[in-house]
């Protein structure tokens, strides 16, 4: 268990990576529609004045975005815990991802630095979670009765 909680951690460092990337150019290209022309924002601008520069901004994003993939490709293996609850599943997993994406979603400057900041990229986090949970939860049930009718 170990090892494969290791190599799946492993695994999601480079995928962290590239969504990262993703989004990155799905930002910019929403943020540059509204603004009319087209940019690509590698990083929020107030990284780039944290971190003194873009490409130091661009490193720390890269590194962080792999310690996410990591994060969630690891905790991943909480779904193949069979005697935990689907709730206790559930709360672990939330708890394990949000405890990660907060810290390093505010340090990237990826939300508002402010209390109400916070609390509106929380509830944004916590609304794809529970919409991914509910999508993956149907898709199971969905093969779970299928595999019932197939044994009566």
């Amino acid at each position: 268990m170990k090892r494969q909680l290791f190599f799946r951690g492993l695994l999601g460092f480079p995928l962290g990576i590239a969504i990262g990337h993703v989004v990155s150019i799905v930002v910019s290209a929403m943020v540059s529609h509204s603004m009319g022309h087209a940019s690509y924002f590698v990083c929020a601008p107030a990284l780039i004045d944290l971190t003194g520069n873009e490409l130091n901004a661009v490193i720390l994003q890269t590194l962080l975005s792999g310690v996410l993939g990591s994060v969630f490709a690891a905790s991943s293996m909480i779904w193949e815990l069979e005697d935990w609850s689907i709730a206790k599943q559930t709360g672990m997993h939330f708890t394990i991802t949000a405890s990660v994406m907060m810290p390093i979603a505010y340090l990237l400057k990826w939300m508002d630095n402010s209390f109400y900041g916070f609390v509106v990229y929380f509830a944004i986090f916590a609304l794809i979670f529970f919409v991914i949970w509910l999508v993956q939860y149907w898709v199971v049930k969905k093969k779970i009765d299928q595999i019932n009718a197939k044994l009566k």
